[in-house]
């Protein structure tokens, strides 16, 4: 916008100051026309025309004006000024307004930019802040929640209540991971693990929450070697959305076929699916909108390639795992 207004403000400038010029090329012609003392012009003799006089004129090689001639009734005195001497003026004009136009801009960019500083930087403090906050939090949680979990496990009760409270205290755990994910760059670990068995997992810790829901997995034994609490983030954050955006008699498929990994799920339509991955997007007021991001964030970082498709109120996510496939002669994890 800057740049904009700076080049119709000096357009104008640069027509006024070629007017001048014009302007003052046109009174050393009528100048001109009654000493006949400058070099630059040439004279001619021309018809009379319909063309007014002392009125500068312009065609491909001169600037003119017409004068009269002595006392003839037929013939004009033409006064000529060639454009080859004219062009290099407004050649000079351009290269002035020029260098004055970068010295504007950079001075008005400096100043947008030192206004811009200023501006935002008590909000970029105030969210530096909230961040170490946030994470201060995250960090403090991480403490009850691990003593929960393991005195859960201690316990090893089986009545309804304990499953219930194991349940939502994983959630909780898994909801934590997922905010430290997001906040902190952990290095990547690469190791081997069997993909069916993180499944399940994942699978068993869903299907008693959302128990209305209809599930088929069908997932070879295939061995990757990746990062694995980074591809169990993966499998959670899409599963999580799968389970919450599902319909109320709904599904969700786990298939595998040549080294894609798919996950099928009902759903109610999705409004723009190009969002879906961008961060605190959300089609409805559920979650906060980083799940998907967080699976884009990690695949990226896995070097894994996903697709989105929706067809007929079906959503899959599919993520290509060749690249990740650990291939030997053994079927084993080495």
């Amino acid at each position: 916008m800057i740049a904009l207004f700076l080049l119709f403000i000096f357009y104008q400038y640069y027509k006024v100051e070629e007017a001048h010029i014009k302007n003052n090329i046109f009174l050393e012609m009528k100048n001109y026309s009654l000493s006949f003392d400058d070099e630059r012009f040439d004279i001619d003799i021309v018809a009379k025309n319909k063309q007014p006089l002392y009125e500068l004129g312009e065609d491909n090689s001169t600037l003119f004006i017409l004068v009269p001639f002595q006392d003839s009734q037929e013939d004009l005195l033409k006064i000529l000024y060639p454009k080859q001497q004219f062009l290099p003026l407004l050649k000079a004009l351009k290269e002035k307004l020029l260098v004055q136009f970068l010295l504007f801009f950079l001075i008005a960019m400096a100043l947008s930019l030192l206004a811009a500083w200023y501006t935002l930087r008590p909000l970029r403090n105030s969210l530096r802040l909230l961040e170490d906050f946030i994470k201060d939090i995250i960090h403090d949680l991480n403490t009850p929640l691990t003593s929960i979990l393991i005195n859960l496990k201690m316990i090893e009760g089986k009545d309804e209540e304990w499953e219930s409270i194991s349940r939502s205290a994983k959630n909780i755990s898994m909801l934590h991971q997922n905010l430290d994910c997001y906040l902190r760059e952990a290095q990547s670990q690469e190791e081997r693990f069997v993909l069916s068995e993180l499944i399940e997992e994942q699978v068993a810790f869903f299907a008693p929450l959302y128990d209305y829901l209809q599930w088929e997995v069908n997932v070879d034994s295939v061995v990757l070697h990746t990062d694995k609490t980074a591809f169990n983030r993966i499998l959670y954050n899409i599963l999580s959305n799968a389970c919450k955006y599902n319909t109320s008699d709904g599904f969700i498929t786990i298939t595998m076929d040549k080294g894609h990994l798919m996950i099928s799920n009902n759903s109610y339509g999705i409004d723009k699916p190009e969002k879906l991955f961008q961060r605190f997007y959300k089609e409805s007021e559920r979650g906060l909108g980083i799940g998907l991001h967080i699976v884009e964030k990690l695949c990226t970082e896995l070097g894994i390639e996903k697709t989105l498709t929706v067809d007929n109120h079906v959503v899959t996510f599919t993520l290509s795992l060749p690249q990740v496939i650990f291939k030997s002669p053994s079927d084993g994890i080495l």
